[in-house]
């Protein structure tokens, strides 16, 4: 019990990084030749870049996973500065690309409900900038500052598991399956100390109360949000 206690508190974190890229590889494998690579009409150029930047923050995890359980600190540090200007490019990424695509499926799929669907772009944007900046704030205190990056990485998996193949017919279920990720942290405090980390019981509830007013609005398609969805679009 005691070795493997030792060894979820050493390799959870690199671990998750890599179970996090399994979902996102094996969630986009499903659509990626479809609607990237051999895309038609072709897709801007905006959406490449995207999945440059979103692949290149998985594979920084990873990377900054394995540096700090190497105990290679110092180059994890010079790194961050990296990390900093990667994290700072998603949002903006993410918001821009989600309006660019929902005005091209518009513009040739003569699609209807883009509008609405925005908003699940932009709190999945929000999910993943609230905890990455609290996480540079923190940066200096690692017990805060993991988790908060574990948090924000595994905000960036929604759209995969929305794409995977057995997902319930159940509006925003690939939401729990995110959050799964999330308790997977939550499991492994309760194993190795026996209590929760405050991060985790200010950030889940807050991202599933979030979850849940985004899955409302998109399922109801409320007046309030159409309105700002077609601003943004036109």
């Amino acid at each position: 019990m005691l070795k493997s206690a030792g060894l979820l508190d050493k390799y959870f974190y690199l671990f998750m990084s890599l179970l996090i890229a399994a979902v996102v590889v094996y969630g986009f494998s499903q659509t990626v030749d479809q609607h990237l690579f051999h895309a038609t009409p072709p897709r801007p150029l905006l959406l490449y870049v995207h999945a440059a930047v979103f692949s290149g923050w998985v594979a920084f995890f990873i990377l900054q996973s394995t540096l700090v359980r190497t105990r290679n600190l110092h180059l994890h540090r010079l790194l961050g500065c990296f990390g900093v200007a990667l994290g700072l490019a998603i949002p903006v990424l993410g918001s821009s690309t989600a309006i660019t695509m929902a005005r091209f499926n518009m513009l040739h799929f003569h699609s209807t409900d883009d509008a609405s669907g925005l908003i699940f772009s932009f709190f999945d944007m929000t999910a993943f900038t609230i905890p990455f900046a609290l996480a540079i704030a923190w940066r200096k205190k690692p017990e805060i500052h993991r988790r908060l990056f574990l948090i924000a990485s595994c905000a960036l998996t929604s759209a995969a598991f929305a794409r995977f193949p057995w997902g319930l017919p159940l509006p925003g279920f690939f939401y729990a399956e995110l959050d799964l990720l999330i308790l997977l942290g939550v499991a492994r405090d309760l194993i190795l100390s026996r209590h929760i980390h405050r991060v985790y019981l200010y950030a889940l509830p807050a991202m599933i109360l979030g979850q849940v007013v985004v899955v409302y609005t998109g399922l109801h398609d409320l007046p309030y949000w159409h309105k700002i969805g077609d601003a943004i679009l036109r």
